[in-house]
């Protein structure tokens, strides 16, 4: 019934298994930038992520999941700011080889204490959040409304204003204003005549309600907790229209059309109420390349932005529809942290043909052999020494010897994660290393 009630309806879990990976990729592309000082992606970022993402965003016009995913890997620890831009940390790397129902559960548990923003402050159209002492701590609100949405039922819709009153009457309830005082503050189009205070105007509709909300379309959606029925949010919801200023308003929030909810076993896996997970059959891939003798990669076929993705990182693009696979590319694929064996088993699940061609296993046998040859042990501190004397002395010490090793005849190396045990033990010896570099060696 809910179903053919509201106009919308989407089975997230499988697409969020695909959208988790997709946006990593993206990540790792280099494209994604936010905002150092709030950590929120750009208007280009949201763009870009609607685009990767498999069966796109809620709305076309509205981004609700292609704003959240920047945020939940960044409180995931799954990709980190650099110089503007989001870049894959180990751990995102790491993730991209992981199935993809840990990676949400990772995603989500961060989330829950390390979210990057307040989402309430999504509810634009309530006005004074700013304030000093107004809103309650989030980390506190999130996990009430975690805790009422591992109460339902698992496969069975629930209408969001049932949720509402279930949350209303118990432990549930994800206050917003810290105080009476606090709820003055707030105000839909003018601080004096719209405020919240008044009596009937700030009902819990418009502040928990409205937060619950967001919780529930933005991040449990997203990340495929839950499936959801849904309509256009103008007109969707009328509880606020006897608030002063709600008359020039279609909508109270972008997340007023979300009309019913539905934990799905995804969702009952990453909450706790399942201990065991198993995914759907995942759906066989379209055979859309095809491979050539020659290192070619042609698309017969149309690609999802999640596939470009993958061929664009370990290939080069030279032609409409061709990428080719080279030494070179490969080895910058590997240089990134990427892994030619997912390549070449994105490539035996998509290709025409049955076997891919010798010339690229070979190939892929050669980058395989060539980069195990050399290991990154590292970053390291370089230390002078003023002669070689001195730098054997203190690389053959009982103590030292362990936490640095002799590059060339007076240079010592010393791991990062050593530095401060390397520098007690060499006083022991009777030497120090300025901290600020000054006293360089000739």
């Amino acid at each position: 019934m809910v179903e053919q009630v509201a106009g919308f309806v989407r089975r997230t879990e499988r697409y969020a298994a695909d959208d988790v990976h997709a946006v990593l990729r993206l990540c790792d592309s280099g494209r994604l930038r936010c905002s150092e000082k709030t950590r929120r992606p750009a208007a280009a970022t949201v763009v870009e992520v609607a685009k990767t993402l498999s069966s796109g965003d809620f709305y076309p016009d509205e981004p609700i999941a292609a704003f959240a995913w920047p945020l939940l890997v960044q409180a995931g620890g799954l990709a980190e700011i650099t110089s503007g831009k989001l870049q894959l940390t180990a751990k995102g790397r790491a993730a991209l080889g992981k199935p993809a129902a840990a990676v949400v559960q990772t995603l989500w548990r961060s989330w829950l204490t390390k979210g990057l923003i307040d989402e309430f402050s999504r509810v634009e159209n309530i006005k004074g959040q700013r304030a000093a002492n107004v809103l309650t701590a989030p980390k506190a609100r999130r996990q009430k409304v975690s805790e009422a949405l591992a109460a339902q039922p698992v496969g069975e819709w629930v209408d969001v204003d049932d949720l509402f009153a279930q949350m209303k009457q118990t432990a549930w309830s994800p206050r917003v204003a810290r105080s009476e005082r606090a709820l003055w503050k707030l105000y839909l189009e003018d601080p004096q005549y719209g405020s919240l205070g008044y009596a009937g105007f700030g009902e819990w509709e418009l502040l928990e309600g409205r937060y619950t909300l967001a919780v529930l379309f933005e991040y449990a959606a997203t990340l495929g907790l839950i499936d959801v029925a849904y309509d256009k949010p103008g007109g969707a919801r009328d509880d606020y229209h006897g608030n002063w200023g709600a008359d020039y308003l279609d909508a109270l929030s972008r997340y007023d059309g979300l009309r019913a909810i539905r934990l799905n076993d995804l969702g009952a896996y990453v909450l706790g109420v399942h201990k065991q997970y198993t995914p759907p059959e995942p759906e066989a891939p379209e055979r859309t390349v095809k491979v050539l003798p020659n290192l070619d990669v042609v698309a017969v076929g149309r690609l999802s932005p999640a596939e470009l993705l993958v061929l664009e990182s370990y290939a080069r693009r030279t032609g409409d529809h061709v990428w080719t696979v080279s030494r070179e590319s490969l080895l910058v694929a590997v240089d990134a942290g990427r892994q030619p064996d997912d390549f070449a088993g994105f490539l035996r699940e998509r290709a025409a043909q049955p076997d891919l061609p010798g010339p690229l296993l070979t190939l892929f046998d050669e980058i395989a052999e060539r980069a195990g040859r050399l290991t990154d042990l590292g970053p390291v501190r370089l230390i002078a020494c003023a002669d070689p004397a001195l730098a054997m002395l203190i690389s053959h010490d009982r103590k030292l010897r362990p936490l640095c090793r002799l590059v060339g005849d007076r240079h010592l190396a010393v791991p990062m994660n050593r530095e401060q045990d390397f520098r007690r033990a060499l006083t022991t010896l009777g030497y120090a290393v300025p901290a600020d570099g000054s006293h360089r060696p000739g």
